[in-house]
């Protein structure tokens, strides 16, 4: 009799324990990456997420962050995670290369400002491009960061949109961007973030556009002296975790992950405004020098073509967001 309590008692514990632990006898550790250094917002709050995982799983889920880009570029970070060597990633509108309708987080002049993306991102239009991600490329959207706007920097004088021509820059390897710059007259070059500095040192680039919190973050006013204010891109950025690695945790840790999810959010848009005020600060404070442009000259060449720029389907939202009020 004792021995059949004994087994009873066993399996009643082990199965407590697969429950919990997401089918494993032990904790679960997820390796999140980034390609920000670890004074910039994205670190913070995957910080802070972490640490919110950590205490509402009873330290049964840790969280590892590797900044830097330390696991590779964002293509990279994305095929470790589709593959199952990685967790988690911070990711915007590279998704494009499997999910069509992440472009659209980053369309030039899309966004009249950050009120406008936000109710966009909060809508149904925002809903269907987290289910076109996870559709078509098995990551899930956790939390989102918005972003400050994306600005030109080179060390040529740009006076108009025809001071662009034959400027190579550096694009992310979206064809989106590269699409963008080319309509603009420029020579884009799709290339991973950690190759910039040296590229723009070597003169092998002569430009790069990025928000200005990257652009401090990663150190291009050493390498830079003109930040050209075109505020061509108003986006936003996804914590993203694998769908395959979610779905094996317990129902009770998949609850801790969402309600840490949406407790880095807060966090996060907490601190969004000052941080990108520090920025731009931050750069002008290094000797960058930030210089207004006619944004409607860059408007009038980019939107007419948009739709050749996009596919249909992805020029059917667009058009849906730029109708949003």
């Amino acid at each position: 009799m004792r021995r059949i309590l004994n087994l009873v008692l066993f399996l009643f514990i082990a199965t407590i324990s697969f429950s919990f632990f997401g089918g494993k006898g032990k904790s679960v550790e997820w390796k999140l990456g980034h390609n920000a250094n670890t004074d910039h917002i994205w670190h913070e709050t995957a910080v802070k997420f972490s640490e919110i995982v950590d205490e509402k799983t009873d330290g049964k889920l840790k969280v590892k962050i590797f900044p830097n880009g330390q696991l590779g570029s964002e293509t990279d970070m994305i095929n470790s995670v589709r593959l199952g060597t990685l967790d988690m990633v911070l990711t915007g509108e590279t998704l494009q290369n499997w999910a069509p309708k992440a472009a659209l987080m980053a369309v030039p002049y899309a966004f009249r400002d950050l009120d406008h993306m936000n109710t966009v991102l909060n809508g149904p239009i925002g809903e269907e491009i987290k289910t076109n991600i996870q559709a078509n490329a098995g990551l899930i959207p956790l939390y989102y960061h918005e972003r400050a706007p994306r600005n030109l920097t080179t060390n040529r004088d740009i006076k108009s949109v025809e001071d662009l021509k034959g400027l190579i820059i550096r694009v992310p390897d979206v064809p989106i961007f590269v699409k963008t710059w080319e309509v603009l007259g420029a020579k884009p070059t799709p290339m991973s973030l950690q190759e910039v500095f040296t590229s723009l040192q070597q003169n092998t680039i002569h430009a790069q556009e990025n928000p200005y919190d990257l652009v401090y973050s990663l150190g291009f006013y050493e390498v830079q002296k003109n930040a050209y204010e075109t505020e061509h891109v108003i986006q936003w950025i996804y914590a993203t975790v694998g769908e395959k690695q979610f779905n094996k945790l317990s129902p009770e840790m998949q609850k801790a992950v969402l309600e840490a999810s949406e407790e880095a959010q807060i966090y996060a848009q907490g601190k969004f405004k000052d941080f990108v005020v520090t920025a731009k600060q931050n750069l002008i404070d290094k000797g960058m020098k930030i210089i207004p442009v006619n944004k409607e000259e860059y408007q009038n060449k980019i939107m007419p073509e948009m739709q050749k720029i996009l596919t249909p389907e992805q020029y059917e939202l667009y058009l849906k967001i730029v109708e949003t009020k």
